[in-house]
């Protein structure tokens, strides 16, 4: 199957990743062993699109992106039969059938380690962040992420500044830098070698809740194992150690302070069986079975120093009404709506935004701001 087919076949309606990578396991020729085993309705669309396909819904869609591909170097379409296609990332349940990507392919050849936190980290987790991706950039490997607030930009601004190698996995399309504050990073991503942006999502989709517990499974699916530098009880990073243990990669934890209540979920992490990370020799020597899997990761030859760096300020926060309409005190959603002007659905989604950048939290009584 080339590119086109496999846009066809990732636009099908009522089918997810987890079904078309069923289906590849099959190896059915295309598109007649598909048109076979495909249920009613995605059957139905293939058959249009592949009769008539000025009248089927599926391809302005393909088209859209074969454009946006052509329109700029460094842009590619990546599909289960392309050969800079993960050979890791396909050995999960749930594989994204395509994945559209802007930067240097070259990283994905690289072993990659995702390194995840804290939307709001301490000031001691950002420079573990930094001094961890550094020294895994150092020694070849490329950290993986999703270019979030905190410890992932920290981690991978930090893989990029040594020469590294850094794979950011947006959860909205890859032409929408989220968040907007990043737009720097994103920028350093496309351009700067070593750096590639990743979407699971066509160019133009906006961020949405579901869409992030969703981008992580990439994110830990590129990598040989996962590094959390510090997550809280309940927090994003939690499902992306779940993740890497249920796709049989290695999982690391930061040892923390017993007070440090922003890293409490990453000391049970520890207590369930995460290996604990003391320094990268640690991660290295856990990950020596993959040898065979992939080329190992050395050191700087040179033996050059890492340079200390101080931990960045943390940017100020963009004007948001309904952000600066919460404090301490909960406050009821109706008395929300009714403050900022916006419906029920628009305050419930823009909430769900703050509590996924760690801004608000669902308290009883209401929302308040962490």
């Amino acid at each position: 199957m080339d590119t086109r087919d496999w846009l066809a076949a990732c636009f099908l309606p009522g089918l997810g990743p987890q079904r078309l990578a069923k289906l590849r396991e099959r190896a059915p020729a295309w598109p007649e062993g598909w048109l076979a085993l495909l249920p009613p309705q995605p059957a139905a669309a293939l058959r249009l699109w592949l009769e008539h396909p000025e009248r089927s819904p599926l391809a302005p869609a393909v088209e859209a992106s074969l454009a946006w591909e052509r329109a700029a170097p460094g842009r590619a379409i990546l599909h289960r039969d392309h050969p800079d296609f993960s050979a890791l990332l396909g050995e999960i349940a749930d594989p994204p059938a395509v994945l559209w990507a802007q930067g240097d392919l070259a990283a994905l050849r690289r072993a990659g380690i995702a390194v995840v936190g804290s939307r709001r980290p301490t000031a001691e987790a950002v420079a573990n962040a930094r001094t961890f991706a550094r020294e895994l950039a150092r020694r070849g490997f490329c950290v993986t992420s999703g270019m979030a607030l905190g410890i992932d930009a920290e981690a991978q601004r930090a893989a990029l500044d040594a020469g590294g190698a850094s794979i950011a996995v947006l959860a909205t399309g890859i032409d929408v830098i989220y968040p907007a504050r990043h737009r720097a990073l994103y920028q350093r991503l496309c351009h700067a070698p070593g750096g590639l942006l990743l979407a699971e999502h066509p160019p133009g989709t906006r961020a949405h809740p579901a869409f992030f517990p969703r981008r992580n499974r990439i994110v830990t699916g590129l990598a040989l194992g996962t590094l959390v530098v510090e997550a809280a009880e309940k927090s994003g990073s939690l499902v992306s150690a779940r993740l890497a243990l249920e796709q049989g990669r290695e999982l690391f934890a930061l040892p923390a302070s017993l007070n440090n209540v922003q890293a409490r979920g990453s000391l049970q992490l520890l207590r369930t069986g995460a290996s604990l990370a003391r320094d990268t020799a640690d991660i290295v020597a856990e990950l020596s079975h993959w040898d065979g899997h992939y080329a190992a990761c050395r050191p700087d030859t040179e033996g050059r120093p890492l340079p200390e760096q101080a931990p960045p300020a943390p940017p100020a926060e963009p004007a948001d009404p309904l952000l600066a309409a919460l404090g301490a005190t909960p406050v009821p959603i109706d008395v929300l709506v009714a403050q900022v002007g916006l419906t029920v659905g628009e305050c419930q989604q823009r909430l769900l935004m703050l509590e996924l950048d760690g801004l608000a939290a669902h308290r009883p009584g209401g929302w308040a701001r962490c």
